[in-house]
């Protein structure tokens, strides 16, 4: 089993700062793809960022210029810092993991338990 362990998240005036972290344990060969999603009330879970095992990047189009994802590959954990929060950016934000397992086949996908962000206007 993986499991991820989500922290960082909080309240936070708007144009304030955070920094999420996730960490992965459990039965982790290599991790191909670790990356942030947000859900906020009423609506669908949407991709923010995502970072690959070959260092690449991808964000959408709402935080580009003001979030940053980054990763420590010898900690399996990936890293959101957050800049210029506006309260769009109210949501839980959830960590995945597409990780490859010892042992298995086959690439398997893994969620944290949320973690909630407020920002007040």
């Amino acid at each position: 089993q993986v499991q991820l362990v989500e922290s960082g998240g909080g309240l936070v005036q708007a144009g304030g700062s955070l920094r999420l972290s996730c960490a992965a344990s459990g039965n982790i060969f290599r991790i191909n793809v670790m990356g942030w999603y947000r859900q906020a009330p009423g609506k669908q879970r949407d991709l923010v960022a995502t970072f690959t095992s070959g260092g690449n990047t991808n964000y959408a189009d709402s935080v580009k210029g003001r979030f940053t994802i980054s990763a420590d590959n010898a900690k399996n954990t990936v890293y959101l810092q957050m800049n210029r929060l506006k309260p769009d950016d109210t949501a839980v934000y959830y960590c995945n993991a597409l990780v490859l397992k010892t042992g298995s086949s086959g690439q398997w996908s893994y969620w944290g338990q949320g973690t909630q962000v407020t920002v007040s206007s």
